[in-house]
């Protein structure tokens, strides 16, 4: 009983590096094929290397890829950009709905002081 039960976890875990170790390949795979810092020979020996040693290839790519590109640094602030856009409001805007709040009554002015140094920090 305990045998086939042992059976069974052993082969799930080996059934999981074996998926893990197939995603990691799949996703430096993906990797080399977006960066544009890699021109198209470096990218064809990478494909050559990745797909003739599969788990090695894909630990020297991990360990010689650099931390952060500068297309990373550009789809960084991209997205930041993107962020604010969609947010639609800046400070100078938070300021005056603050002070048309205050000047309706609807917050006093201990709390206005309290929000608008909250906003400008």
């Amino acid at each position: 009983m305990f045998g086939n039960l042992l059976d069974f976890f052993w082969g799930m875990m080996i059934i999981f590096f074996w998926v893990m170790a197939l995603m990691i390949w799949f996703s430096c795979l993906m990797d080399m094929f977006r960066r544009e810092d890699l021109t198209g020979g470096w990218k064809a020996i990478w494909l050559v290397v990745l797909t003739f040693l599969p788990f090695v290839g894909s630990l020297i790519y991990m360990m010689t890829r650099p931390k952060v590109t500068a297309q990373d640094v550009r789809q960084l602030a991209m997205a930041e950009a993107a962020g604010k856009a969609a947010m639609g409001i800046s400070t100078a805007d938070e300021l005056s709905k603050l002070a048309q709040l205050r000047d309706a009554g609807a917050i006093t002015i201990p709390e206005y002081d309290a929000l608008k140094a909250k906003l400008l920090a």
